[in-house]
């Protein structure tokens, strides 16, 4: 994830991109009444303790989903999110809605299922920057979401940008089916595709995931991964466990980690992905498209929870490129926002408002008045 700590270095570039460079597809104007993003998936209450769980201890009450986390992150930088998904008839499920509704974000399209409970999500804190988590969501409401909710959330307010994640298809069939429904939506409307991969291996296997998303990169405009999330969405990106495939014919050393995920975004961008963004942690990000490549560094913060800071990077990535940005821009504003996350604690919490975006520049010891 970017925005943890790391050394300032200049930039790196390589055929650096013009600015302003599109991606593949234009993106739809704003228009009344259509959301800039929409996104949909599972939002759980979060309880996150205070050291390990066998021993007891406090617990802190919030709540946690990558679409919405990212959801959030938008509304509080000026855009139109509207969020959809499926919680429980119960008082957890309360807290999602309401707090999604605090925080601006249009969720209308939601449901509220009688017959499964909200899922829950406990976080661990083991060493200063090492956290387990542990799921509590299997036959959960969010995982019985279903093509006719996303069908229905879609079509009455088609928005500009569509926002998926790999998470969402882990769950079950029927989220799976959601998904791909959302997907043909967003090619009839005429909206981008945004894909955040977020691979989780306690949801599905590597096998499972690269069968995904293999059908689905030729429908995404924007593709968000980790360089080790990377090869899941090649041809075979599932065999030996997500391991990078062999090279073609332009081959790289193998230990040149740079050159590797160039090559695997070129054979994305020859697949059809109109932009390829890879997050590498305390090294920043970098984005590849047709006109060459980009890279940023991460911001320099004094880390506090590194949780969320990968959604946080999604958000700011986005509100850039709503915003008309370059690939530098957006680059900037996404290092910029994933910082803020991992300078607080919890997934969302941290994110910054519009006006609190320039705050990371100021010098230690800065009262704002």
């Amino acid at each position: 994830m970017t925005g943890q700590p790391a050394a300032v270095g200049g930039e790196d570039r390589q055929d650096t991109p013009r600015p302003g460079t599109a991606i593949g597809r234009p993106l739809l104007p704003g228009q009344p009444g259509r959301p800039d993003v929409f996104t949909f998936g599972e939002t759980m209450v979060a309880l996150r303790g205070s050291g390990p769980l066998k021993l007891g201890g406090t617990m802190n009450v919030s709540i946690a989903g990558a679409e919405s986390n990212v959801a959030i992150g938008l509304a509080r930088l000026g855009h139109q999110v509207r969020w959809a998904g499926a919680v429980g008839e119960d008082e957890a499920g309360q807290l999602v809605l309401r707090t999604l509704r605090a925080e601006g974000v249009e969720i209308s399209g939601a449901t509220t299922d009688p017959g499964a409970p909200t899922g829950l999500l406990l976080f661990e804190p083991r060493l200063p920057e090492v956290t387990r988590v542990h799921y509590y969501r299997a036959g959960s409401a969010g995982s019985r979401l279903t093509a006719e909710v996303i069908q229905r959330a879609f079509s009455a307010a088609p928005p500009r940008v569509l926002h998926l994640t790999g998470i969402t298809p882990s769950l079950s069939p029927t989220a799976r089916s959601a998904s791909r429904c959302a997907l043909q939506l967003a090619r009839e409307h005429g909206s981008l595709v945004c894909l955040d991969v977020n691979f989780r291996a306690r949801l599905w296997t590597a096998e499972e995931a690269a069968g995904v998303l293999g059908e689905w990169i030729p429908a995404v405009d924007v593709l968000i991964a980790s360089d080790d999330e990377l090869p899941l969405c090649l041809p075979g990106g599932g065999s030996g466990e997500g391991s990078p495939l062999p090279l073609p014919p332009r081959q790289v050393a193998a230990d040149d980690a740079a050159a590797t995920v160039a090559t695997q975004a070129r054979l994305l961008l020859d697949q059809g992905v109109g932009e390829i963004v890879v997050k590498l942690g305390a090294a920043g990000a970098t984005a590849f498209t047709h006109s060459g490549s980009l890279h940023r560094p991460a911001k320099t913060v004094r880390a506090v929870d590194a949780v969320g800071a990968g959604d946080a990077f999604v958000a700011g990535y986005l509100s850039a490129l709503l915003d008309g940005e370059g690939p530098a821009g957006r680059l900037e504003r996404a290092v910029t926002t994933g910082a803020f996350a991992v300078a607080s604690p919890g997934d969302w919490e941290g994110a910054p408002t519009r006006a609190e975006l320039g705050m990371l520049g100021a010098p230690p010891g800065t009262v704002v008045r």
